[in-house]
């Protein structure tokens, strides 16, 4: 496989603050690789190094074996949509359509309508009279229309109500099944988004905590609930990454434990439950990954 994205060292500093701290990895062509962690964990930061909108303090960046900086033929691959992106004061959405193709050389119109449709947007009013949601689903539709090789999703669609943001996880499915690219999907939504994702980078005040592939892991952590003694006795000298205790029980999420662990936990009288994605990535982090309680609600 081609390496299409690459992080060597990078370091981003903001006065005092170091906002990335020594990022190393590299990511693949024609994969969906989710770009993970709590909000302000750094992840804007890099996707704007990434995509030459800023600066790196120390380190290297690379995108198609080129630095991105004052690169327009490495650029002109990418599309890059944040959530707060930024529109002219009089552009509508159909301006925004109609100026696309300037910008991104497999812009594909008849399925920048077919979105549009699909999220009924209206074109016709100013990009600043929209909702928050619509104008989510403006830069979800240039995201997807582009058809960039390379193409970055800055939480965008984190204005979308629950079902919007399920429509746009199935189109981006559909899409990239039959126009296979790399995509990066930067979010704290991670229950929602874990299915997409196929690699997996953790960053966590400005630091990569996790760097593996999704499938290995979802599989790679189990939480064994019992009675606390029985718990601590199989646990010693285990990689555990989170405990919690309530009365004589104790819950205990661990790393590492084959099917023949497995077994003898439930001979010892424990409870074992695989981990989903998000609940590892939050014992990693320590905390709640950033979830949006909104995004629960809606999700309820």
């Amino acid at each position: 496989m081609t390496t299409v994205v690459e992080a060597e060292g990078l370091t981003k500093r903001f006065g005092k603050v170091t906002a990335l701290d020594n990022v190393s990895f590299s990511l693949e062509e024609g994969a969906i690789h989710g770009l993970l962690g709590r909000n302000g964990a750094g992840k804007t930061t890099l996707m704007n190094l990434l995509t030459a909108q800023d600066f790196a303090s120390d380190g290297a960046v690379r995108i198609f074996g080129a630095s991105p900086v004052e690169n327009a033929t490495a650029l002109r691959r990418v599309c890059f949509i944040k959530e707060s992106q930024v529109y002219p004061d009089d552009f509508k959405g159909k301006h925004v359509l109609r100026s696309a193709p300037w910008f991104f050389d497999n812009w594909d119109a008849e399925f920048a309508q077919r979105l549009v449709a699909a999220f009924d947007v209206p074109l016709d009013r100013k990009m600043k009279k929209l909702s928050r949601g619509q104008r989510s689903a403006i830069g979800v539709i240039v995201g997807l229309a582009s058809r960039a090789e390379l193409t970055f999703l800055d939480e965008p669609y984190a204005g979308l109500d629950a079902v919007a943001r399920r429509r746009f996880y199935d189109l981006l499915l559909e899409d990239y099944a039959a126009h296979p690219r790399t995509i990066v999907l930067s979010t704290h939504l991670i229950d929602e988004a874990a299915d997409l994702l196929q690699r997996v980078v953790v960053i966590d005040q400005g630091r990569v905590v996790i760097d593996a592939d999704a499938d290995e892991l979802r599989g790679s952590a189990t939480t064994l609930v019992g009675r606390a003694s029985d718990v601590d006795a199989f646990a010693a000298g285990r990689d555990v990454i989170d405990r919690t205790t309530m009365g004589g029980i104790a819950s205990v999420t661990m790393t590492g434990l084959s099917d023949e662990d497995r077994r003898a936990a439930s001979a010892a009288g424990l409870e074992a439950a695989s981990v989903s994605l998000q609940e590892l990535i939050v014992n990693r982090t320590g905390g709640r990954a950033g979830l949006d309680p909104s995004a629960q609600e809606d999700a309820a």
